[in-house]
């Protein structure tokens, strides 16, 4: 058999503008859109990118017609631009068809973009050996990759998403260089770099910290507090909120000279050249990750744990047990490695798991994967080991439709994926083994860290876990925890009154931390004042070494709790009553009622406070352990009538917002009546599509908390309202067991209230779940039980959805003649109704039948019958839409004159009504259809046209016509764009 000679050699660079050359040869990429597709899968990393994701990705919510149909075009013209040699009939080696989509495979290919991933990695095990100036070195070089913004000119909300998180890494990259510049004594060299990089991002607060430090390292002290003015001024103009914690800190530390302030002297010499390319002493550069035995080119590597704790301190003994766990070297562990860190509320056993992963990360070249299983939640929401495996399997490249159902299938597909690759997996917060175990790998070569309250002895009895126990830190480790986050000099001042901190504090690092976030904000206070503020809270927390945390942890709480301002001590207490695992800027809002400006500045002032935690831009999380607290604060101090009327905002908001949501998403379907806001809580509203997905898929999981927790406390009535608000988003994106879930909590909620309207709702929503899940019988049983309740109700707008959704299954089934039926009576529903939109929507579905069926002269029947209504109702907006999807047909078809009739109709509608964008998308139409009749002028000319209005309206699309306009005529025949 011959063999298939090596591919010529491909590079992309990503870090500017995209470009690809083969060889010495510049590609030309195409179109913008086709540029996007190809971006979307540079950026998958060798995992596939389903069709739909990439429509999604490249057009947004609005897709173009026929995008599907373009999207295996641009992927199909790529394939030849690639592999040119490639001999008609083979299959590409390259860009290969995966399921519903496709994967660029990375051991074939390299860029920039991995390059600079692999340098900002080795900087990172420079950094962790210690050696910081090999660091500097490798992260210089990161800095000069790319030109202009990354994926510049790229089109696509899929683009714009990677854009902003390409150049917020390349920033971080420069921070985190210009940080160790400043710790290797080169602060002259740095002050102009951190005054440019200051001017570009003025609110950067962590960039104004190394300013104002290299400053006063360069006897500038006076430019250093102007700075720090300036940047005050600035929040508080631009933003109402103070600086943070750390920049404040940091200017307390100037104001007061602090010796350690000063750092290293300035490096002179040789080594002070950050090009030097032999620096004595130095360590040598770490392996390349590619280098690394186990390492598996191509596949999906997700790097998913939390950030580091850059003031993590103390458990040398802990770490060193830690470390033993994995053999010399770099080679992956010969069995299966677990680790498991016990230890009460508040020791920092998270903090310790993850600081030890990172310190090992780099063994692991296959990725990281991280999950809170919430065992210890105080609302009760644990993870259950199903919903964990599949966010792992959607990390590993899966698509959530993919994942299988059941916990034993998802399980052993999971292990298969594991298998012969090297992971680290943090397991953090677990209840007990049960919750664990179905998320163990299954072979050798991985690390596993769990973290958990209790000793879970089944893991150590029947998986051979290694057991650590996290206890109190010792003196000696307490102190120096206060000194990294008070200042030596502060601490070295008053050794008695640390010692008594420290005893007060029960030396547990959560009531330390908590207790060293508010003196850093008071420098003028003696630390023994401190101490006799603790005293006169009740100051102990000896509760803390038995097994269960004891309620003296409040006594450091509420001296933290008690120096808020009385607002933010509200928004504590409130947020303790909201269901999910964590909570937008937003919510909090609702939660609250005030304005959200006056929202933000509490927020701020809560974690300034160490009492919440900003885990990503406008989204706080709880410590299980405060959020226990502020629970048992709203329990005693705001009374039953105030937290009822705090959850009812919360619900309130929620059920309105994903309503809204739902109605940009859904706009011609019958909408579900709401009662009246009794309030005032003011409901995100939302332009188009894009922001109401985007708002959907960041809030997933905090909405089916959301519907869980009404249906729990009372709300039933917003419990069925939001999921049914729900339905078209987590349908159309497939999250059907989602739907499953919240629908069946919904039924529930639904019954108790004795509401039949709320239960046909759910039971609908059940049944097209079990539909997409090929559930026929339960599916069955859930419609035909919502249509009995819809017709016992006289809705018959429930009762045109519940056929609907009937006829859908009875297509799915292969039961055509019962699809229409079902069709024909939901027909007749809506018609009765006078929903002219409702009916011409059924006549599609209805025209789809036909289509499948094979009778396409009756498909074209259904879009005459449509079309007649649309006129009959004098909506030209309709009437153009049917005459492009009549051409559409006669197209497919072949019969390309009745096709340009009719696209020429819709073309003039759509102009008469003035909508230039479809004007001009049907006219692209028309063009596929010219040119399917051999006239390749006139197809040219309906492409000028349209360019002319895409043009004039700045559209994106603009240049997709240009480029075709420029792509010399072909014999090929022309598939039609579609719709």
């Amino acid at each position: 058999m011959e063999e298939e000679s090596a591919p010529p050699s491909l590079r992309f660079a990503l870090l500017g503008p995209l470009r690809a050359w083969r060889g010495p040869v510049e590609l030309a990429l195409g179109s913008p859109q086709q540029r996007a597709v190809l971006a979307a899968l540079l950026l998958g990393r060798g995992r596939p990118v389903g069709v739909t994701d990439l429509v999604d990705g490249v057009w947004g919510a609005r897709p173009s017609p026929g995008a599907v149909a373009m999207v295996r075009t641009y992927v199909s013209r790529l394939r030849k631009l690639f592999e040119p040699e490639r001999r008609p009939g083979r299959p590409s080696g390259l860009l290969v068809s995966v399921g519903d989509g496709y994967a660029l495979r990375n051991d074939r290919i390299s860029s920039d973009l991995a390059e600079f991933e692999e340098a900002l990695t080795q900087a990172e095990r420079c950094r962790v050996v210690g050696d910081t100036t090999g660091a500097v070195r490798l992260l210089r070089t990161v800095q000069t990759a790319g030109g202009g913004a990354p994926l510049a000119g790229v089109p696509g909300p899929n683009a714009e998403s990677a854009r902003t998180e390409l150049a917020e890494r390349r920033l971080g990259a420069l921070e985190l260089r210009l940080s160790m510049e400043l710790e290797l004594g080169r602060h002259e060299a740095a002050v102009p770099e951190l005054l440019a990089l200051r001017t570009a991002h003025p609110l950067r607060e962590s960039v104004v910290e190394l300013l104002l430090t290299a400053l006063y390292r360069c006897g500038r002290q006076a430019e250093a507090l102007e700075a720090y003015a300036s940047t005050r001024r600035l929040l508080v103009d631009e933003l109402g909120i103070e600086p943070g914690p750390s920049l404040r800190a940091v200017h307390a530390r100037l104001l007061a000279a602090d010796p350690a302030l000063a750092g290293p002297a300035a490096l002179v010499g040789p080594a002070a050249d950050p090009h030097t390319p032999d620096i004595p002493g130095a360590a040598p550069p770490p392996e390349p990750e590619a280098s690394l035995p186990g390492r598996r080119p191509g596949a999906v590597s997700p790097a998913q744990l939390p950030a580091d704790l850059p003031l993590f301190t103390g458990r040398r003994a802990e770490l060193d047990t830690l470390a033993a766990l994995l053999p010399e070297g770099d080679g992956p562990p010969g069995t299966p490695v677990i680790g498991v860190i016990d230890g009460m509320a508040g020791t920092g056993k998270t903090t310790l798991a993850v600081h030890w992963a990172h310190r090992v990360a780099h063994r692991f070249p296959d990725g990281s994967l991280y999950v809170n299983l919430r065992g210890y939640d105080p609302q009760g929401s644990r993870m259950l080991p199903g919903s964990a495996i599949e966010m792992f399997l959607v990390a590993l490249g899966m698509t959530p439709q993919t994942v299988p159902e059941e916990l034993d299938a998802q399980s052993a597909l999971y292990r298969s994926i594991l298998a012969d690759r090297r992971f680290l997996i943090v397991l953090d917060n677990a209840r007990d083994a049960e919750q664990v175990r179905p998320l163990l790998p299954g072979t050798p070569g991985s690390l596993v860290i769990v973290t958990s309250r209790r000793r879970l002895g089944g893991l150590v009895a029947g998986h051979g876990a290694h057991p650590l126990t996290t206890g109190l830190l010792s003196p000696e480790e307490s102190r120096e925890l206060l000194d990294r986050r008070l200042g030596r000099a502060r601490v070295d001042a008053e050794p008695e009154a640390v010692a008594a901190i420290t005893e007060l504090c029960a030396r547990l690092p959560l009531a330390l931390a908590i207790v060293a976030a508010r003196t850093a904000h008071r420098p003028g206070f003696r630390l023994a004042d401190v101490a006799q503020e603790l005293r006169d809270h009740h100051g102990s927390l000896d509760a803390f070494v038995g097994d269960d945390a004891g309620t003296d942890a409040r006594a450091v709480f509420s001296w933290s709790y008690h120096a808020l301002s009385p607002e933010a001590a509200g928004l504590f207490r409130r947020l303790a009553l909201h269901p999910g695992p964590d909570i937008t800027t937003a919510a909090a809002t609702a939660l609250t009622g005030a304005p959200r400006r006056e929202v933000r500045a509490l927020l701020s002032e809560l974690t300034g406070a160490s009492l919440l935690n900003e885990h990503a831009p406008g989204r706080f999380v709880f410590h299980d352990l405060l959020r226990a607290y502020a629970a048992e604060l709203a329990e005693a101090e705001d009374g039953e009538s105030a937290r009822g009327a705090t959850l009812l905002r919360m619900h309130d908001h929620f059920m309105r917002t994903a309503h809204n949501a739902s109605s940009v998403l859904g706009p011609f379907r019958e909408p579900i009546a709401l009662p009246p806001s009794t309030t005032g809580s003011e409901p995100l509203r939302f332009n188009d599509r894009a922001q109401a997905t985007s708002w959907l898929r960041t809030e997933r999981y905090v909405l089916s908390a959301i519907v869980e927790h009404a249906a729990a406390h009372g709300y039933d009535e917003h419990a069925w309202r939001t999921a049914a608000a729900l339905d078209v988003y987590f349908n159309r994106l497939g999250f059907w067991h989602d739907l499953l879930k919240i629908n069946s909590v919904a039924l529930e909620a639904a019954r108790k209230l004795g509401d039949p309207l709320g239960q046909a709702y759910s039971l609908c929503g059940l049944g097209v779940a079990h539909s997409q899940l090929d559930h026929a019988e339960p599916a069955s049983r859930c419609l035909a039980r919502a249509l009995d309740l819809f017709r016992d109700a006289d809705d018959p707008f429930g009762q045109a959805r519940a056929h609907r959704a009937l006829a859908y299954l009875a297509n799915r089934t292969d039961r055509r003649p019962a699809a229409l039926d079902h069709y024909a009576q939901a027909r007749a529903l809506l018609r009765a109704e006078g929903d002219r939109n409702g009916e011409a929507g059924v006549l599609n579905e209805v025209a789809w039948t036909w289509i499948l069926i094979g009778d396409h002269a009756k498909a074209l029947d259904c879009c005459r019958e449509g079309l007649a209504l649309h006129e009959e109702m004098d909506d030209p907006y309709g009437a153009a839409s049917t005459q492009d999807t009549l051409g559409y047909a006669y197209h497919h078809l072949g019969r390309y004159a009745d096709a340009i009739e009719h696209f020429e109709r819709s073309v003039s509608l759509f102009a008469l009504i003035g909508d230039r964008y479809l004007e001009a998308d049907v006219l692209r139409h028309l063009s596929d259809a010219r040119r399917a009749t051999g006239d390749r002028e006139a197809a040219r000319e309906a492409l000028r046209s349209a360019l002319a209005l895409l043009e004039e309206l700045g559209h994106p699309e603009a240049e997709e016509v240009a480029s075709a306009l420029r792509e010399p005529d072909t014999d090929e025949p022309e598939a039609p764009r579609g719709r």
